[in-house]
């Protein structure tokens, strides 16, 4: 069949360009022992995980497991339907009801996803009032040029056409600014949406300076201004472990976050004030058509919220911040350079070359470490990193023969 050749084609300029990514490393099993973190084996052999979004290290943890476990064992390992039919299940009430709570917010809805809940909100709010509707023409959407590419497809499946689509430079608060005064006037509502941490170099979005402009243009716009925050890689790795708006002491209208990342489990949410969350609930597709997370699922993912809001839970965030700070005091005085001033648990090693880059990641492969080759066009020409990926579920131990490794490796290639 033709089509066979075409795809053929199209998969021998993703390999020759260095950006496959079918070609998975399996994760066979895990290693454990109280001196270091966990240790994925792959092929026999034990390998460091500095590659992880397991920022608490609670997908391993006792409780975790064990709300997993309870839960599965009361629900069954499936949810048996979509939410409305019969696949709602106490434990996932529960849930939306602690994830509320830990916000400070009126409601919140789990998706089986993150990714799946902001093409459901962006939509959802872009369009009138119920499902079967047409997009409304008086809706602008303004993104952050880098925002991730969930909020990217939740905009481009919106079918907008592109005069209500704005972008503002990255974490440029004056252009968004420029934006909104702008089309004072051609728009009744504005939906503003951005990455809380942006997970090439885990920098930040000012959400502090980001709702004081949106406040100076809430009166120009009939309907108002909705801010959306995918604060997926925020959760459980900043602050109290409430993210960015936890940094910025601030709160936007729609918060995404994601169980799959620091809270050790799996799945999206969306917290914010109960009419926006009933509204989601009548109108956003992928909860209305798509099973939800499993009850495992959101027993460990119960567990995790909990487990955060306690005296254990906020000693690993002081843990992982520790960390992140020995880490790059080491890594600096080895000679290496970071791509940005990340206070947060991505740590982009900057390399600069996409032949280096590769050899370091393969260099430290062969030394039993996994990490993130981060190159072109991913990051402009020149940028290229390492994302190292800090947990509290490391120890000094394994933090320390990292960075011996990551020395062996950088002087063989001649980066320090």
């Amino acid at each position: 069949m033709q089509i066979k050749n075409v795809l053929k084609q199209e998969l021998d300029r993703i390999d020759a360009l260095k950006v496959s990514k079918r070609f998975e490393k399996v994760i066979e099993d895990f290693k454990f022992s109280k001196e270091q973190a966990p240790k994925a084996i792959i092929k026999g052999k034990k390998y460091m995980l500095f590659n992880s979004n397991d920022y608490l290290g609670l997908r391993f943890h006792d409780k975790v497991k064990q709300g997993e476990e309870e839960a599965t064992k009361r629900y069954g390992a499936g949810p048996g339907a979509v939410r409305f039919i019969s696949g709602t299940l106490k434990v996932h009430k529960d849930l939306e009801k602690e994830l509320a709570k830990f916000h400070g917010r009126e409601d919140a809805m789990i998706f089986s996803s993150a990714f799946a809940a902001n093409m459901a909100i962006i939509h959802c709010f872009i369009k009138g009032q119920s499902r079967d509707s047409v997009v409304t023409s008086n809706v602008l959407v303004v993104s952050d040029e880098l925002n991730h590419r969930s909020i990217i497809d939740g905009i481009r499946v919106a079918g907008l056409p592109s005069e209500q689509k704005a972008i503002f430079k990255h974490r440029n608060v004056d252009d968004l600014d420029r934006v909104l005064t702008e089309n004072k006037g051609k728009y009744k509502r504005v939906l503003i949406i951005t990455d809380g941490v942006f997970s090439m170099l885990g920098v930040l979005q000012d959400l502090k300076k980001m709702e004081e402009v949106i406040k100076k243009h809430q009166p120009d716009y009939e309907e108002g201004i909705l801010s959306i925050v995918d604060d997926a890689h925020g959760i459980a790795a900043l602050g109290t472990g409430r993210g960015t708006e936890d940094i910025f002491k601030t709160k936007c209208s729609l918060l995404v976050g994601t169980m799959g990342k620091g809270l050790g489990s799996d799945g999206g949410y969306v917290a914010g004030d109960k009419i926006y969350i009933d509204y989601l609930r009548e109108s956003a597709a992928t909860y209305i058509y798509s099973n939800s997370i499993s009850p495992g699922t959101a027993g460990g993912s119960l567990a995790a919220v909990q487990l955060l809001q306690r005296a254990e839970g906020q000693e690993l965030m002081k843990r992982l911040h520790h960390h992140i700070g020995y880490f790059k005091e080491k890594a600096k005085a080895l000679g290496f350079v970071f791509a940005a001033d990340s206070q947060h648990a991505i740590q982009p090693v900057l390399i600069g070359d996409p032949v280096k880059t590769a050899e370091v990641v393969e260099g430290l492969f062969n030394e039993g470490i996994l990490v993130t080759n981060i190159s072109y066009p991913i990051v402009p020409k020149g940028k290229d990193e390492i994302r190292v990926q800090i947990s509290a579920a490391h120890t000094k131990k394994d933090i320390d023969e990292f960075l011996q490794k990551l020395g062996k490796v950088g002087k063989s290639i001649g980066l320090i």
